[in-house]
């Protein structure tokens, strides 16, 4: 199988504590948001996924400021509780930032299913792809991407199976899920296309 490249650079505040998520291997994982801020003012928060060993050498609280390098990971949820596709970011290198926020995600990997070519009210077009990009150990990750304007068109273009690379940021997006109960406040998670690269290998 071949590998694709997945990697994820954060750097941003800790929105909460990080609390116990799932035990792999024998090895504990905790899982935090991590608030980045945009230039707009509005702020992404990914979710956080650590390993016991690695909170151990930094121990995170709520507020402090953080270096986040690792990998998107999606999980596929089938509590039927919340939402579907489950999308975190699986830390493999933690460290203390006092700088500005950062956000920026490296992905190489293959089309899944046909791109989704919509446009805004305003006109402005949008672009909805499914990513699949492979482990080293035979699993793949699909992580839903988004593009806008130029590079929406470019995407549309493609086909199931094409490979594609990109640079872009992770993203967060509130949204309301009407439920037999009433209507309930998620949040999604997606990878913002910011653009393509020119070789679609790992």
């Amino acid at each position: 199988m071949e590998v694709s490249q997945n990697h994820v650079e954060l750097c941003g505040v800790a929105a909460a504590e990080p609390r116990y998520s799932h035990e792999n291997h024998g090895q504990r994982f905790y899982k935090f948001p991590l608030r980045v801020d945009r230039l707009s003012g509005q702020a992404d928060v990914p979710v956080v996924v650590a390993s016991e060993r690695l909170l151990g050498r930094l121990p995170v609280e709520q507020g402090k400021p953080l270096r986040v390098v690792g990998q998107l990971r999606s999980f596929n949820n089938k509590s039927g509780q919340g939402s579907r596709l489950v999308i975190t970011v699986l830390a493999q290198e933690l460290s203390e930032h006092g700088g500005e926020a950062f956000n920026r995600i490296l992905l190489s990997g293959v089309l899944c299913k046909q791109p989704y070519l919509r446009r805004t009210p305003l006109g402005r077009s949008i672009c909805d792809i499914i990513l699949a990009v492979n482990r080293r150990y035979g699993r793949a990750d699909y992580l839903p991407c988004i593009a806008w304007g130029q590079v929406a068109a470019e995407v549309a273009q493609m086909s199931v199976g094409d490979r594609l690379a990109l640079e872009g940021r992770v993203q967060s997006r509130a949204y309301t899920k009407m439920l037999d109960t009433g209507p309930e406040e998620r949040v999604a998670f997606e990878v913002s296309i910011m653009q393509l690269a020119e070789d679609g290998g790992p």
